[in-house]
C-alpha cells in the first residue's frame, strides 16, 4: 500500500472541502459541492451559481450573477457579470468575457477577450482573438490562428455575424456590422457592413444511381 499517495488523496480532499465550504459562506451557490473542484486563488463575486462537475483551476475571476454549467473546465480567466459559460465549455489561459457574454456548449477560448454581449454557443474554437460588442459567432466557427510555427491574431469587431461552419484565416479583421456566410473560410479582411461569402458552386446531378454492394 503507497501510503504517501493515500495522505495526499486525503490531504487534496480536505483541502477541496475547505474551499467548498468557504465559497458557501461567502454565498456561491454549489450545485453538488463535493462534484465541484476549486482553486486557492479563485475569486467569486456575488450571487454565483457553479453547476455540477465544474472544474476551476488557477487564476480565475467569477463576476457578480455569473452561471458555469456543468462539465466546464476553467483556468487564468477573467469572466465578468452576467456571464453563462457551457455546459461542456473550456476557457483557457488569457480569456476574458465582459458583462452578459454567453460561451456555450463544446467552445474551447484561449488568450481571447470577447466583449459586451456577445455570444459563442456551440462548436468553436477562440484562439487569440478579439471580438467587440453584440456580435454573433455561429456554430463550428474556427479561427484558424496557427501555421505550425506562428500564432495569429483575429479581430472580430462590433455587431458582427459569423454563419455556421465558419473559418476566420488568421492574421483577418472582420469590420462593424459585416456578415459572414455560412460554410465559408474567410482569407481576407471584410469591410464595414459587407457581406463575404466563399463556397463552391452546388453540384446536381439528376436521375443518379447509387452504387450497389457486391
Amino acid at each position: 500500500m503507497n501510503h504517501s499517495r493515500i495522505s495526499k488523496s486525503n490531504s487534496y480532499r480536505v483541502s477541496q472541502e475547505l474551499l467548498r465550504n468557504k465559497a458557501l459562506k461567502k454565498g456561491v451557490n454549489l450545485i453538488a459541492p463535493e462534484t465541484i473542484f476549486l482553486s486557492r486563488d479563485t475569486f467569486f463575486g456575488k450571487n454565483v451559481t457553479i453547476e455540477p462537475y465544474v472544474v476551476i483551476g488557477p487564476k480565475v475571476k467569477i463576476g457578480n450573477n455569473s452561471i458555469i454549467k456543468s462539465f466546464s473546465y476553467i483556468e487564468g480567466s477573467n469572466i465578468a457579470k452576467n456571464v453563462k459559460i457551457g455546459p461542456y465549455a473550456r476557457l483557457r489561459e488569457g480569456t476574458i468575457l465582459n458583462d452578459n457574454v454567453k460561451v456555450g456548449n463544446f467552445v474551447e477560448t484561449k488568450k481571447s477577450r470577447i466583449n459586451k454581449n456577445s455570444k459563442v454557443n456551440h462548436l468553436s474554437y477562440i484562439g487569440d482573438t478579439l471580438i467587440g460588442k453584440n456580435s454573433n459567432i455561429g456554430a463550428g466557427t474556427i479561427t484558424c490562428n496557427y501555421d505550425g510555427v506562428r500564432k495569429f491574431r483575429t479581430t472580430i469587431s462590433d455587431n458582427v455575424f459569423v454563419g455556421s461552419n465558419s473559418s476566420l484565416v488568421a492574421p483577418i479583421k472582420l469590420e462593424k456590422g459585416s456578415i459572414i456566410g455560412a460554410g465559408s473560410v474567410i482569407t481576407k479582411n471584410v469591410k464595414k457592413k459587407s457581406l463575404a461569402v466563399t463556397r463552391a458552386a452546388q453540384l446536381e446531378i439528376k436521375n443518379y444511381k447509387r452504387k450497389k454492394k457486391k
